[in-house]
């Protein structure tokens, strides 16, 4: 999954023209990443050791900025004070905002950015972008680090497959690190579907004659996040895959000029569509936020919903004790299918960065190297009911049904695991344009046909523009 460029890094703003975002904070973000503002020095670098093998200062403090969704920020300030336990004489400042791009573009304009940050959620900075301007200190020296647990393995082999890989956007490097590991696809009610006599619906034609029998009991078939609905790529993308191979998605993630023009692709959103033109979709969807349209799917107003892993811990508040939640691969179109039964989207989530202008790096990429070891990895899952990068640390834990089943579905996918790499390396291409047009295309306002002309236009913007930082499929 290494990616390359062919294109200078020449004014950001111009591609965040390109790509639409008008926006002040977003206008704002991309401008601050291309700032000449240059921040305090960086502090002293501290002994290495076997103990310390960054080389952290322990006296230096420590600036951290997690974003408060749906897994919260108490697993970060747990691995804090495992931080603070070993660098006692360290202060650590710690905040946590949904609000990521309006808090951190100042500092970014002020070059005084933290030293660590989860970057995620509806503000994104665009990791792209933060790429393509050399805002990001490479975290090859804390994959190269000792584990935490064991010192005769590095970071990097203690990750999930695939993991350290998404990191890299150009070449070797590796610039972001992602700590949570995601299940995304069909999330659903057992319980739901047991009231209905039914089972998941194993091709599309089961899909729609569930729906039907849902439809006559007063239950809608789906609803998702109409506010923000680039979710619907996270059951729409394995579906497409599952059509016609993993090359569907390459070409995505390529900005290829007929991408979205692939008869994979046309099948899927038609399949979707005909959920929106048969009645199928819970009235009102296209207006609901991500955490409105999950609080009427835990309410039992709809049988499924297209979400990730943190579904189970940010809608506990409104599930019910006998929800019996599961999540599935999309239901296959027909016997023509290209990919198995399974096929599924999972990958690193909650991408984690130390900007290159962070006054202690080192420490930024210690407290990842104790949020990687297998304390932390497990007091995660315990509390957010998620897996981390970490590849393990479920043993002994008794795991919720939601997750549960996510593992039970990544060891039925085997090796037919895909991951979308526009998610990541074009941002807002992905959130404002793509989920735009899928949410026009499931609001009844344009047709499939219409989806694709409009997606692959702003596709073709962006693969023409030599302003854009692009990444390639290798």
């Amino acid at each position: 999954m290494r990616s390359t460029s062919d294109h200078s890094r020449r004014d950001v703003i111009k591609r965040a023209a390109a790509l639409g975002l008008v926006a002040v904070p977003a206008m704002s973000t991309l401008a601050a990443c291309a700032s000449s503002a240059t921040g305090g020095d960086k502090v002293e670098k501290g002994e290495k050791s076997a103990a310390n093998p960054l080389g952290v200062n322990g006296s230096a403090p420590l600036d951290v900025v997690i974003f408060d969704g749906g897994f919260g920020d108490q697993y970060a300030k747990d691995a804090q004070a495992v931080y603070r336990k070993k660098f006692p004489g360290a202060e650590v400042q710690h905040a946590a905002t949904q609000k990521i791009q309006s808090v951190l573009q100042p500092r970014f304009n002020g070059g005084t950015p933290p030293d660590l940050i989860d970057n995620s959620g509806a503000e994104q900075m665009d990791l792209g972008v933060l790429v393509g301007k050399d805002q990001l200190t490479d975290l090859t020296p804390l994959l190269d680090a000792p584990s935490y647990d064991d010192p005769d393995k590095k970071v990097r082999d203690t990750l999930r497959p695939g993991v350290a890989e998404m990191g890299q956007f150009d070449g070797d490097p590796v610039h972001v690190l992602y700590y949570a590991y995601n299940v995304h696809g069909v999330w659903y009610s057992k319980t739901a579907l047991d009231r209905l006599d039914a089972e998941y619906p194993q091709t599309w034609d089961d899909m729609l004659a569930l729906c039907a029998k849902a439809k006559k009991k007063g239950i809608a078939g789906w609803t998702y996040a109409g506010k923000n609905p680039y979710y619907l790529s996270f059951s729409l993308f394995p579906f497409m895959a599952k059509i016609g191979g993993r090359q569907v998605l390459d070409a995505i993630d390529n900005l290829e000029p007929d991408a979205w023009r692939d008869p994979a692709v046309r099948s899927a959103l038609e399949a979707y569509y005909e959920l929106q033109r048969k009645g199928y979709v819970l009235n009102g969807t296209p207006g609901l936020s991500h955490i409105e349209s999950q609080t009427a799917w835990t309410e039992g107003k709809a049988l499924f919903i297209p979400n990730g892993s943190w579904v189970e811990n940010e809608s506990k508040a409104t599930t019910p004790d006998d929800f019996e939640l599961r999540v599935a691969a999309p239901s296959g179109l027909d016997g023509s299918d290209t990919m198995p039964a399974g096929t599924i989207w999972a990958a690193g989530g909650e991408p984690f960065i130390v900007p290159a202008k962070a006054k202690n790096p080192d420490g930024g990429m210690e407290l990842l190297r104790t949020m990687l070891g297998e304390q932390s990895s497990k007091n995660f899952t315990r509390q957010v009911s998620s897996l981390t990068s970490y590849d393990g640390g479920t043993e002994g834990l008794s795991l919720p049904p939601g997750l549960t089943s996510a593992v039970d579905a990544l060891d039925k996918a085997g090796d037919n695991i895909v991951n979308p790499r526009i998610k990541d390396w074009y941002v807002a291409l992905w959130k404002e344009k793509v989920g735009g047009g899928l949410g026009e295309m499931m609001a009844g306002r344009i047709t499939p046909a219409e989806a694709v002309k409009k997606i692959q236009i702003y596709t073709n913007e962006a693969a023409n523009d030599d302003s854009v930082k692009h990444y390639q499929h290798q």
